[in-house]
């Protein structure tokens, strides 16, 4: 029978293996390839980088999120001579680790609320676009490339004319604190910014754009995925506001942003390009990693570790507390009966849950989902259950998630916590520190959403 301390390094193994399938320079060295005076994206050729003939090509390089700097440093590998210039903006803490060419300026910026830094980066991405990457001696180029990853929504702030930076720190302030999903704040993002919802490619038009995307929203959606700066946008003004009035935002909400989304429903201001907008033809995205990957390497290598696994799902949403009431349920059963696993057994979800904040507490997503389902497995032997944001930060610290047993609890009250209490005031962090059960991995250089891991001897 595995120990207590058994299972938490066999989880410490888990999250290890994660990290590791996600890496985003091997994601984009994978699946960019350089042929001749050509590009391959995934094995496959695109037409706008065949017509570039016998010369060198010249390409621009746009390389933003929490993964920007590997994946920059991935692709200045592959284009070499080719690159033109660029920009790399990712998050405070997330630039070390890797030699960049000085034609990248780099930008570490605000998240998840965007801040001064993000905006000058915003405001370069723009007026660069609108010179058509034309360089210092009026060379256009002949090529955007963007790379994606977690993060850049907020990182790349380029509030539409009559908005203000603040405007939008205090409306995604709003709706992180409502509640809202990732794919909610988007919908508002994208109407109010001069990048998002496929306003970056339209700048860039007519020069074609290519996008290598590390995916951090449930399911993949390219058109969420960092407010979809190059994709289509099926989403409108009237959506925008929708969810405003959904989360009771509409009147909370700067003046200036609901003025700004009412007169673009009023059609007043140019909606986000739609699917059918000819431009696309010229755009290319490609996904290069995902929470899936993740996931499944997670139980392929717990399988070599003994375990029977099952992974239930990668479209986990909702309130922590609530999913860490499905683990424990899950925890329970294969206690009781060993459905749907027998021990030792491993499950394994993907998603990213949210939190209504009501307290004053420090903490993030998976802090609160472990504190929760720790409550619930309080007393059980031989379990152990993981909550990891894979970019190494949850929420606003500098904790990955954490690790908890059947044990954490008591030890918690043991050095005079209230549990009940700490999580009603949002504060998971410092109990969790307190206890020893905080994970501690510094930023991680991915971010393919959270990886929820249970094991149960």
């Amino acid at each position: 029978m595995r120990t207590r301390m058994d299972l938490r390094r066999d989880l410490f193994t888990l999250q290890r293996t994660a990290l590791e399938a996600v890496d985003p320079y091997a994601a984009v060295r994978r699946h960019l390839v350089r042929e001749g005076n050509s590009l391959r994206f995934s094995g496959q050729r695109w037409p706008a980088t065949e017509s570039w003939g016998a010369r060198d090509p010249r390409v621009t390089l746009i390389s933003v999120g929490k993964a920007a700097v590997p994946m920059a440093a991935a692709a200045a590998e592959v284009l070499g001579a080719w690159m033109l210039s660029g920009i790399v903006v990712t998050k405070y803490g997330h630039r070390a680790g890797y030699q960049l060419p000085s034609r990248l300026n780099i930008v570490e910026a605000g998240h998840p609320v965007p801040d001064a830094e993000g905006l000058r980066a915003g405001r370069e991405v723009v007026a660069h676009l609108q010179g058509a990457c034309e360089d210092d001696v009026g060379h256009g180029c002949d090529l955007v490339m963007v790379l994606l990853s977690g993060g850049a929504s907020a990182l790349l702030p380029a509030p539409a004319p009559g908005l203000e930076l603040e405007h939008l720190q205090q409306t995604t302030d709003l709706l992180l604190r409502a509640g809202a999903t990732i794919v909610e704040m988007n919908v508002v993002r994208k109407h109010l910014s001069q990048l998002k919802g496929g306003r970056l490619a339209r700048l860039a038009s007519p020069v074609p754009v290519a996008t290598l995307v590390l995916s951090d929203v449930v399911g993949d959606p390219l058109d969420v995925i960092a407010s979809g700066p190059t994709s289509p946008d099926p989403t409108t003004y009237r959506d925008a506001l929708e969810i405003l009035e959904r989360y009771a935002l509409e009147d909370r909400v700067p003046s200036e942003v609901r003025a700004h989304l009412v007169t673009g429903l009023a059609g007043e201001l140019e909606e986000t390009p739609k699917p059918d907008d000819p431009l696309f033809d010229r755009v290319l995205n490609t996904l290069v990693g995902s929470n899936r990957i993740a996931a499944e390497a997670v139980v392929a290598k717990a399988g070599e570790l003994g375990y029977h696994c099952l992974l239930l799902s990668t479209f986990i949403e909702g309130e922590a507390r609530e999913i860490a009431k499905v683990a424990v349920a899950c925890a329970r059963s294969i206690r009781a009966d060993s459905h749907p696993l027998a021990p030792p057994a491993c499950l394994v979800w993907g998603g990213e849950t949210t939190v209504t904040v009501r307290g004053e507490g420090k903490g993030g997503r998976n802090q609160e989902l472990a504190l929760a389902a720790a409550l619930g497995l309080e007393g059980m032997d031989n379990l152990a259950l993981l909550a990891l944001a894979t970019d190494g930060t949850d929420g606003p610290t500098d904790a990955a998630g954490a690790v908890v047993d059947g044990t954490s609890i008591r030890r918690a009250r043991d050095l005079g916590w209230d549990p009940r209490a700490v999580l009603r005031d949002n504060d998971a962090y410092s109990l969790l520190e307190d206890t020893e059960d905080l994970l501690l991995t510094g930023p991680t250089g991915t971010n393919v959403n959270d990886i929820l891991v249970l094991l149960v001897a």
